[in-house]
């Protein structure tokens, strides 16, 4: 029963233990988080070169495990089947194995953060890295990092299962193999702490950011040991422009938001399509690929990963035809495929394509004004970060990360200023981020406001709390408290309990209706008084703690209610703090938020 029990506010010990603040927690997890880089280091060095041996496999007949691109194969028409290859292999798996392996990898992670209490199955953490890998090894036009991504998550997760964790502390470690697995691969590790923090934890705070940026940094330690100090896209020095082509760039954050809506509706609306086809579900990666195979023999550069194809495109190497043709078939050739339920990531063919719109932008916009003098490899690389920002909902991280390739200064302004414009157009329409829409179509209640402070952690009690407080003498019997209820003599204040005090007017006890209600009942209720029924035990707090503390300690202790005492008294009254006081604090920045106020407010008078 919510008797409202409680010791003093000069501190209770917590009978259920399971709430016990333990400082050393962020020093198990921060151990727990080097583990997990290591882990998601050595995984992303497998798969990078995993990747290599089924690509030397397929498309050129050899064991080897170089890094290289499809597009220099010289198999004819095989090459249309190939891909084919992958898909089924694909469905097989999807069908046979967990069909969390299909997609770009990213939703999984944050569906399993946001619904599954950050639980990942070691299933998921076997078969995505390897049917991605089969996917991109058979000429897919999907990068590494999405499929690492979400193995790295399990890898975290599993972690988090193996060890006695709270959801919480779970959620961290899932995110801290994210973003070791993202710093592995492309060695950026700030942008990779951001992203996690914007897509997976939606807070920021020392129990989740600690852990988070020491995993990152092992993740892109274990980049350095295993692949080498070399850049993933090796980008020259160019001139961006500052400040005089501000025009320019403001011009390409609207194109980049408009790329970036089309994209993300166009890849759901392939995937309608493509789930309507009559046919067993098994099949369809096999058909995607299939669409694939056909593009990728007219136009093989737009089969496999493709960094070094961005890295070119990054150097300005590239004719405007070319530039048209990775921009479209790559984009088309992506659609098709993972429309079609394979599994790959979105990240590094995003880049492709929207890079090459870029280069395209800066060239005709140095025809139609030849004064400008804009440089295409600069515009490419604000671009591939302002694309993928806005339809991830997560500017920051690829402003951050589009920085971090270039180790270049000068990127930072037009980053901040297109990815900032490209964000406000996919926000203005687009309800759901590419991240989110696949869950929202499940059903799932995405959140959407990013992460913030918790907001009772801003407000203290006495800011909230309600001053009219329920006091009733000791020695009121059950019957004289029952015929105030019923004549409503406690109206307007809408509490459930009364404190009782004694002959000093200082608390000594409390009584909610629910007492009352249970005592009246009783065949002696004239001669049982409030403390008979009530409870010697207050649970209570003090005007200058914030809220977050003092309902904290209501969770803790199953109530509902505290009542406020003064902070050098612990037995004076002075207010009461109930569900409907917190309900208030919320109400607030709820108004603060979204409460229209005129510019000029008439004094009152």
């Amino acid at each position: 029963m919510d008797n409202g029990n409680e010791g003093f506010a000069s501190g209770v010990s917590n009978p259920l233990g399971q709430y016990t603040d333990k400082p050393n927690r962020l020093l198990i997890i921060s151990l727990l988080a080097i583990i997990v880089g290591v882990m998601a280091g050595v995984v992303a060095y497998l798969f990078y070169y995993l990747i290599g041996f089924l690509t030397n496999l397929f498309f050129f007949h050899r064991f080897s495990l170089q890094f290289i691109s499809p597009a220099g194969s010289h198999i004819g028409l095989w090459l249309i089947m190939v891909p084919v290859i992958g898909g089924l292999v694909v469905g097989v798996m999807a069908k046979y194995g967990t069909p969390k392996i299909v997609g770009h990898g990213i939703p999984e992670a944050m569906e399993a953060v946001l619904f599954e209490n950050s639980r990942i199955s070691l299933r998921v953490a076997i078969l995505k890295p390897l049917s991605a890998a089969i996917a991109i090894g058979t000429g897919g036009p999907f990068g590494a990092e999405g499929p690492i991504i979400q193995t790295g998550a399990a890898l975290g997760s599993l972690c988090g299962q193996f060890v006695s964790t709270t959801p919480v502390e779970r959620r961290t470690l899932l995110a801290c193999g994210a973003s070791a697995g993202m710093a592995a691969i492309f060695n950026t590790p700030i942008a990779a702490v951001i992203m996690v923090i914007e897509l997976l934890v939606l807070e920021f705070k020392a129990r989740s950011f600690i852990p988070i940026v020491i995993s990152s940094a092992i993740g892109a330690t274990m980049h350095i040991l295993l692949l080498g100090t070399n850049p993933i896209f090796d980008f020259s020095t160019t001139d961006f422009g500052m400040p005089a082509q501000i025009p320019f760039y403001l011009l390409l954050g609207l194109l980049c938001g408009v790329a970036a809506v089309v994209f993300s509706k166009s890849l759901y609306w392939f995937e309608d399509r493509m789930a309507s086809i009559p046919v067993n579900p098994i099949w369809l990666p096999a058909i995607g690929a299939l669409g694939l195979g056909v593009i990728g023999y007219f136009h093989p550069m737009i089969l496999g990963v493709g960094y070094d194809i961005i890295t070119s495109i990054l150097r300005n190497h590239y004719a405007v035809s070319i530039l048209v043709a990775i921009a479209v078939f790559k984009s088309l050739a992506l659609l098709i495929s993972l429309g079609s339920g394979t599994s790959g990531g979105l990240l590094a063919p995003m880049f492709m394509a929207s890079s090459a719109m870029g280069a395209l932008y800066a060239i005709g916009m140095d025809r139609l004004v030849p004064i400008a003098h804009l440089a295409p490899g600069a515009y490419a690389l604000v671009a591939m970060g302002a694309v993928f920002g806005a339809a991830a909902r997560s500017p920051f991280a690829f402003m951050m990360f589009a920085f971090e390739i270039t180790r270049d200064y000068n990127a930072i302004l037009p980053l901040m200023i297109v990815c900032s414009i490209a964000e406000a157009v996919s926000r203005a329409w687009m309800e759901n981020s590419i991240m989110t829409e696949k869950l929202a179509r499940r059903g799932l209640n995405i959140p959407q406001s990013g992460y913030e402070t918790d907001l009772l952690m801003n407000i203290t009690v006495g800011e909230v709390m309600d001053r009219r407080v329920l006091t009733i003498p000791k020695e009121m019997s059950i019957d004289e408290i029952s015929r105030r209820i019923s004549t409503r003599d406690h109206i307007t204040t809408g509490h459930q309990a009364f404190c009782i005090e004694d002959e000093k007017n200082e608390i000594c006890g409390i009584i909610t209706v629910g007492d009352i209600f249970q005592a009246m009942n009783s065949e002696n209720a004239n001669k049982i008084t409030v403390m008979d029924a009530g409870s010697k035990d207050v649970f209570t707090c003090t005007p200058n703690e914030t809220l977050y503390v003092a309902v904290k300690r209501m969770v803790e202790h199953g109530i509902g209610r505290l009542v406020v005492v003064e902070a050098n008294n612990p037995r004076r009254i002075v207010g009461y703090l109930g569900r409907s006081c917190v309900f208030e604090a919320r109400r607030r920045r709820f108004n603060s938020e979204y409460v229209m106020e005129s510019g000029y407010r008439k004094k009152r008078t």
